[in-house]
């Protein structure tokens, strides 16, 4: 079946080779089993046809760095922190991400299931068309594969594709808050070994942060993924400088993600790599910070930036991809384009999806959004009206 566009205002993705956004118009797309196959006005074979309805068309989002998978929420933090608690303080009251792994673990998977499902789905409405979605609301053998296990059923049950990432290195569960070394030991010889047998994760993050996982830890679990093929990534010099992005650099993390303290040597590690900096402006906003990551001087060393919402349900329930881009042109010294090329080519190449994602390019899925708007820049502008901007969605091939 060959499915061919018309009625395009004009369609905008990223080029490659001339490394900015290329503006097409006059032509129509044709699709055939998910993929571009043709971006041309001379298309004569096919099979139905979608009207543009004048739109202009852009590669579906790409959110490389969610959390998705709970039950409940918290928002009593937020009163909490408007009160001047930090974070830190927060989690040692009993909440923050321990307060999250306890609800996790006193449901059933069909409860988790049906919240994280919720907490999925409204994704797509704003065109976000592939998530990366952790684990780490679990922090036991049992309770990260019930997470990773609920993620895949979801991930086979909706239209949005789905990345998943173990993330047992999260936080240290109350019972091994003494213990730490056996928690470590946990993740690397029985947690890794899990996920990878039944398949249930692509990549391996750790939250490398003081007071969480040091560099010392952190390496040691991401030199054990890495013997069982999944990919690391890292949350990164969050809240303050730890020497995680130069760890980034040294192990081959496809992703840094936060950098909101990384300092001089983490850049130039980091402009050494490949690791893609991920940045979260969404929760710098969330916890009213006025620290953001500095992008501008990030892409001016030639780094590669993504963005991503972060979403989850303590520091961040942005879902919104135009929400970030607004902020992180406000705050992180992104321009228009730049930002563009962060949620679509940028975030592919953070999930190892380059060849496949990101672009409208003929090979390519054909995940595109169709947008009421004249020229790009009112993406960001009206980042709150996804539901009068937002046309349409297509995931390989298929109006959603």
């Amino acid at each position: 079946m060959k499915t061919k566009i018309i009625n395009i205002s004009k369609i905008a993705s990223w080029n490659v080779d001339k490394n900015s956004i290329e503006i097409i118009k006059d032509k129509d797309i044709l699709i055939e089993s998910g993929k571009i196959i043709s971006i041309s006005k001379d298309i004569d074979s096919y099979d139905e046809i979608i009207d543009g309805e004048k739109c202009t068309i852009t590669p579906g989002f790409i959110d490389t760095h969610t959390h998705p998978i709970f039950v409940g929420n918290r928002a009593n933090e937020f009163e909490m922190r408007s009160q001047g608690k930090t974070y830190q303080e927060i989690s040692k009251m009993g909440g923050g991400i321990n307060f999250s792994v306890n609800s996790l673990r006193n449901c059933s998977e069909k409860e988790l299931y049906l919240s994280s499902l919720n907490n999925i789905k409204p994704f797509l409405s704003f065109g976000t068309t592939t998530l990366e979605a952790k684990s780490g609301y679990g922090l036991s053998l049992q309770d990260e594969i019930k997470s990773l296990k609920v993620i895949k059923k979801i991930n086979d049950e909706l239209d949005i594709e789905i990345i998943p990432t173990f993330l047992g290195a999260h936080d240290f569960p109350d019972e091994f808050k003494d213990n730490k070394k056996e928690y470590i030991r946990l993740i690397c010889e029985e947690m890794i070994p899990q996920v990878a047998e039944q398949e249930l994760a692509v990549f391996c993050d750790v939250f490398c942060e003081k007071g969480y996982y040091s560099v010392g830890d952190s390496r040691k679990i991401l030199e054990t993924a890495k013997k069982y093929k999944l990919i690391p990534r890292m949350h990164a010099d969050e809240f303050v400088y730890s020497g995680a992005a130069e760890l980034a650099q040294e192990i081959g993390a496809i992703s840094a993600d936060h950098l909101m303290a990384i300092n001089e040597d983490g850049i130039n590690a980091l402009s050494k790599s490949n690791t893609i900096a991920t940045l979260l402006p969404g929760t710098t906003f969330f916890l009213n910070k006025n620290c953001y990551a500095n992008g501008r001087k990030l892409i001016d060393k030639n780094i590669d930036v993504a963005l991503a919402t972060d979403f989850n349900p303590g520091t961040c329930t942005i879902r919104s991809l135009s929400n970030i881009m607004f902020l992180a042109i406000q705050n992180c010294g992104l321009t228009l384009e730049e930002s563009f090329l962060a949620v679509t080519y940028n975030a592919a190449k953070a999930l190892n999806k380059k060849d496949s994602l990101g672009l409208i390019k003929n090979g390519y899925k054909a995940d595109m959004i169709f947008w009421d708007i004249q020229e790009l820049d009112e993406i960001p502008y009206w980042f709150d009206s996804y539901s009068t901007k937002i046309r349409k969605v297509m995931k390989d091939g298929k109006i959603l």
